[in-house]
């Protein structure tokens, strides 16, 4: 693979995995437009590289939530030590694992009884232009809470929301962000939930891939530009989001997914892809 596509596929991922456009579903496409195979058919070190991809995002969104990551991690310590009430930092640390519970087991289930969807490009598209009219509609709803106002049970439902955004073309922070602003949550909450609920879904999947992992020595390079190149763009788009688009809210980027999809499908209706 030429560095520069790998460090062009590294910016796509970090972007569109914090940006709710589904960072797999532009992965595929962008593979697909340009007509690009570099893997030849090899799963296994395709399936490498987007791993190498999701821990660069994984990096950089540490760095830029790196507060909030010590700050609930330290509460939920204290409470496990101390068995006190469970309030304040200690609950939304609580909060927070009980959403990866249900992701967790969702995303097991998927990887034992279902096949990769990567490949159906229309599919994509179409999930992308339906999921974007969703984001529309939820963001246009008033928002006055916080994350630390959900109860347990709408954690679980969180985690179901982020357990069933495995198909490329729907996104796992626009699968949160329709249900947190779909229970009222604030945009800038609502976007800090969807990224913080992301860090362990992200590390636990690279663990558990970690130990099937082969990569060839001729592919350091590209793994190594590709995973610096999500990081680096992983970090913007955390800092895209919440400084800026939470204000104007997402409907610039449910706008672009709804184009993204109607796009593609076109291209699919005619010969020139």
């Amino acid at each position: 693979m030429p560095i520069l596509h790998a460090i062009l596929l590294g910016l796509v991922q970090g972007l569109t995995e914090f940006l709710p456009v589904s960072s797999s579903g532009h992965l595929a496409l962008v593979q697909w437009l340009f007509r690009w195979d570099h893997f030849g058919g090899d799963n296994a070190l395709e399936n490498a590289f987007d791993v190498a991809l999701h821990l660069g995002t994984l990096v950089g969104a540490v760095a830029y939530l790196r507060a909030d990551v010590v700050r609930y991690g330290r509460a939920g310590l204290r409470w496990l030590v101390d068995r006190g009430p469970l309030a304040g930092d200690g609950r939304t640390a609580a909060l927070l694992v009980t959403t990866a519970v249900p992701t967790g087991l969702l995303g097991l289930g998927v990887l034992s009884t279902t096949t990769d969807l990567g490949d159906r490009t229309w599919l994509v598209a179409v999930c992308l232009l339906a999921f974007g009219v969703v984001l529309w509609l939820v963001d246009r709803r008033p928002g006055d809470r916080g994350i630390a106002d959900l109860n347990f049970g709408e954690a679980v439902l969180l985690g179901i929301a982020q357990g069933l955004a495995f198909q490329p073309g729907v996104s796992r922070s626009g699968a949160i962000l329709s249900v947190a602003r779909g229970l009222h949550l604030e945009r800038e909450e609502a976007a800090r939930l969807a990224f913080l609920m992301s860090l362990p879904v992200i590390a636990g999947a690279g663990l558990v891939s970690a130990f099937d992992l082969s990569v060839p020595t001729s592919w350091w390079v590209p793994f190594a530009a590709g995973t610096l190149a999500a990081a680096v763009s992983g970090w913007w788009a955390v800092h895209f989001v919440l400084r800026l688009v939470v204000r104007v809210g997402f409907g610039g980027i449910a706008a672009y997914r709804v184009v993204a999809g109607l796009t593609v499908l076109a291209l699919l209706a005619t010969p020139i892809r």
